[in-house]
């Protein structure tokens, strides 16, 4: 089996190729118009094309430049959702940073895997705390506890990641309003109201707020408007919160993972199977008729497809919230995804939506 790095890099070349010949034709002759009404000598085809690559090359395939690192002695970190995924693996690699971890999970007070696990660490620098984003009561019983076990509470919390969320799937027409409720009480709502609640802390230490949002955050598609809805907002919330911050030297971040359904479990082809029938249930007599059992099936199969898609080795998102945790100048957004997904992005945030509609849908 090709190493992802491999398929990366081929990846790279061939889109490199593909934008080299594109640009060839068009960008120098825009250059050489844009030079001479500046006054500037004409700039040559070949030394046109060597700019744009070289910019491509050192934007996408060289490593991040470092920009030092904060001294971990000493802080905390809350993390929400670390029951499993993401934020259960998540725990572990900033507790062995040396950072001392608040995992918040949902199903502590009922023995959950993920918080049992957390807990038998025995470690007094990972401590586990029940925590649902949906509870009011939940939050602030969360907050106080993490008071109590501060080593000094007038230094504040470092950090807080917003890492609980959920995923479901469907089109519009077959999407109960509830569903848009609930994803959006998790994935926006939650990351709200635990961000409310610590922020005073977090003002304190000057700390960071690192939002888990979506590559589905910066660009939509079909049958995952709930999800694509919830994760705009964070986005936006998260962007409203930087500017705001600023004047108090707290960086605000936003992470942008792109395909680890296969890492994360996040859909499974049974949670697949009973939304696609509660799903087909609920929708109306008419919304059944005109798109058909048929066409319904289809692209229940297409999701299911979903399911076993993607990543399966989470570390390049930990390296990248890690980074916006201990980095002492932290980028605004990281994007942890295979390339193909990147150029996706790029092309459908930067082009007109005629070209990108036509090319992806």
């Amino acid at each position: 089996m090709v190493s992802p790095s491999i398929r990366r890099g081929a990846v790279l070349v061939a889109f490199s190729v593909f934008l080299t010949l594109i640009l060839g034709f068009g960008l120098p002759a825009v250059l050489n118009f844009a030079a001479v009404r500046c006054g500037f000598p004409e700039a040559s085809v070949a030394e046109c094309i060597v700019a744009v690559y070289l910019v491509f090359v050192l934007y996408v395939a060289m490593p991040s430049v470092p920009r030092g690192s904060v001294k971990i002695a000493g802080k905390a970190v809350l993390i929400t959702g670390c029951d499993s995924g993401f934020g259960f693996a998540l725990a572990k690699h900033l507790h062995k940073l040396g950072f001392t971890v608040f995992a918040g999970c949902l199903l502590k007070e009922k023995g959950g895997d993920g918080a049992t696990e957390l807990e038998n660490m025995h470690s007094d620098r990972m401590k586990v705390v029940q925590l649902d984003v949906c509870s009011d009561d939940q939050v602030s019983r969360a907050l106080e506890f993490v008071k109590r076990n501060l080593d000094d509470p007038e230094k504040g919390l470092w950090a807080v990641v917003n890492n609980a969320g959920v995923s479901t799937f469907g089109e519009v027409e077959f999407t109960s309003m509830e569903t848009y409720k609930q994803v959006s009480e998790v994935n926006l709502w939650g990351t709200i109201r635990v961000t409310k609640a610590f922020l005073p802390l977090i003002r304190r230490a000057e700390g960071r707020v690192v939002n888990m949002a979506s590559m589905f955050g910066r660009m939509s598609n079909a049958m995952r408007s709930p999800y694509c809805v919830s994760k705009y907002g964070v986005e936006a919330f998260s962007d409203c919160l930087r500017y705001e911050m600023k004047r108090w030297g707290v960086k605000v971040v936003v992470i942008e993972p792109g395909n680890f359904i296969a890492a994360t479990g996040i859909l499974t082809r049974d949670t697949v199977a009973a939304t696609a029938d509660k799903m087909w249930k609920e929708a109306p007599s008419d919304v059944q008729g005109d798109y058909g059992m048929g066409y319904f099936e289809q692209q229940v199969a297409v999701v299911r497809s979903y399911c076993s898609s993607g990543q399966r080795d989470v570390t390049p998102v930990l390296a990248n919230i890690a980074d916006a945790v201990v980095s002492r100048y932290p980028y605004t957004r990281y994007n942890p995804m295979e390339v193909h997904w990147w150029i996706r992005m790029q092309i459908m945030t930067h082009l007109p939506a005629a070209i990108s509609d036509r090319l992806y849908f």
